[in-house]
């Protein structure tokens, strides 16, 4: 005892080296503590998502059917990825003509739109201009909603053309319309 009170400086010296390797193996001991609660959050986290993927597998031929039958059902709907653009562009552009000239429309414009790539689906547009009375549209919109695959009417512009005839039974219209057809892009 009596070295230390005649040493004090080398026993603070000695019993603080002592100490500095105790306070590492602490530090050391709490990071793994804390490894260990990070691992253990995402062992926890993934119960969850190994459920869901028990629950898929439970299920699976179920949804395999449901796929399939979605995948017929957009396959009547959408041109399919095998044809090339503009030889769909421009067989849309041909029977779109005719569905308006059999409803007894004059075409007057057709264009064919530069084509939206959007996901797994290009968006193929025409923009037409057309002259007729209002039956004739009427049929004509009903033959575009007859067609397959699926012909969307994105706008339609409606304006009346002034007569020279004041008696004519039926008003003779101008329309433009912007019809949009899908193709699969894969």
């Amino acid at each position: 005892m009596t070295w230390l009170r005649a040493h004090r400086r080398s026993a603070w010296i000695c019993a603080l080296t002592l100490l500095v390797p105790l306070l590492l193996y602490f530090y050391t001991l709490l990071g793994l503590f804390g490894v260990r609660h990070a691992y253990q959050s995402d062992i926890d986290n993934l119960i969850p998502r190994i459920a869901r993927l028990q629950g898929l597998i439970g299920y699976e031929s179920q949804l395999g059917e449901a796929s399939a039958r979605s995948s017929d059902q957009v396959a009547k709907l959408v041109y399919p990825a095998s044809g090339d653009r503009a030889t769909v562009a421009a067989g849309l552009q041909t029977s779109v003509r005719q569905i308006l000239a059999d409803a007894g429309l004059t075409v007057s414009n057709s264009q064919v739109l530069p084509v939206r790539e959007k996901e797994s689906l290009d968006y193929i547009s025409i923009r037409l201009t057309v002259e007729g009375d209002l039956s004739g549209l009427d049929a004509a919109l009903s033959g575009i909603a007859e067609f397959r695959p699926l012909l969307l009417v994105e706008s339609l512009e409606m304006r009346p053309v002034r007569s020279a005839n004041k008696n004519q039974e039926s008003q003779i219209i101008t329309a433009t319309l912007q019809l949009l057809s899908l193709r699969a892009a894969l």
